[in-house]
């Protein structure tokens, strides 16, 4: 029986929420912290804590990492660095029998619709061209999943846009758009389209892959969809406010260039073998549940601002 995990991201979004969840179910838990003050945080939720940095002292994540029955990478860094860091720690693993679970992401699906919907759809192995920002992460994952070869338990996991308390995604940037321009924007015709799913949701599903998942697999969580022009519309009711399509380069000054091209492309995936092999299913279904939350109007006061990731 799988004893101990440690997770490499424990003090962000993702990894904290896996944490919870994982806590919960009674597990005992390590997280990575870059620093002492982030190491307190860790521990006064209940997580024991090791400083390191999967980018200037990769030496000391992978001497945690052996001490460990699984490993969680969910560490959000510049996709260069996450390959050094990923591939780093797979050599050292290799032939350990460890479980290595990967937090990828819909992202390396996306396709440049300029706010446009698109009609395709993506299964866990479906064929896909990436965009050329994300051919780092899909080397990433085909690392992860070819360690299956080297005596390594490994797994992907690629969720889309994850809401939940705290989130920087799509809703908060449309009340950020609020703040900026004095209406709730969208881009373009506003029917580009992202899957979704919730925190809480997703570290369920991390849960299960540690429980039963396979060598090698990929999986897939969403627990629906919805264009960027009704996250707009909703928004503006809640403020009173009117809605407006914004070009491109008019969504660079507000989101900046990447958080642009997030709220302009469409990525829209399926999950059926993910539901099939997990037994897994979302209990959150609907993202425009947290409309309203105090958090959210925050954003929409000038000189607020959220995270661009």
């Amino acid at each position: 029986m799988l004893e101990n995990t440690f997770i490499i991201g424990a003090t962000g979004f993702v990894g904290g929420g896996i944490a919870r969840v994982l806590a919960a179910s009674g597990k005992t838990l390590t997280g990575l912290a870059r620093s002492p003050t982030a190491a307190s945080r860790l521990e006064a939720a209940g997580v024991a804590a090791i400083i390191g940095d999967v980018e200037r002292n990769i030496d000391a994540v992978i001497s945690a990492a052996r001490s460990h029955d699984v490993i969680v990478y969910a560490a959000q860094v510049a996709p260069p660095s996450e390959f050094t860091a990923v591939s780093a720690l797979l050599d050292a693993l290799a032939g350990s029998e460890k479980t290595f679970l990967f937090l990828s992401g819909s992202g390396v699906l996306c396709q440049r619709t300029e706010g446009a919907w698109s009609a395709d759809s993506f299964a866990e192995d479906d064929p896909f061209s990436p965009e050329p920002f994300a051919l780092a992460r899909v080397e990433t994952e085909g690392l992860v999943r070819a360690a299956a070869g080297r005596g390594l338990r490994a797994m992907v996991i690629r969720p889309p846009t994850i809401w939940g308390p705290g989130d920087h995604g799509h809703v908060p940037m449309v009340y950020q758009s609020v703040a900026a321009t004095g209406a709730a924007c969208y881009v373009g015709e506003g029917l580009a389209t992202y899957g979704h799913v919730h925190i809480d949701d997703i570290a369920d599903l991390f849960a299960r892959a540690i429980d039963t998942g396979e060598a090698g697999a990929l999986y897939h969580g969403v627990a629906g969809e919805i264009s960027n022009r009704w996250i707009a519309e909703s928004v503006a009711r809640d403020l009173n406010c009117d809605t407006r399509s914004v070009t491109m380069s008019e969504a660079a000054e507000i989101w900046g260039e990447f958080g642009a091209l997030i709220m302009s492309v469409s990525s829209r995936v399926r999950d059926s073998v993910t539901r099939k092999s997990l037994g897994w299913s979302p209990r959150h279904t609907d993202m425009l549940s947290e409309i309203g939350e105090a958090r959210l109007r925050a954003l929409a006061t000038p000189n607020t601002n959220i995270s661009k990731e």
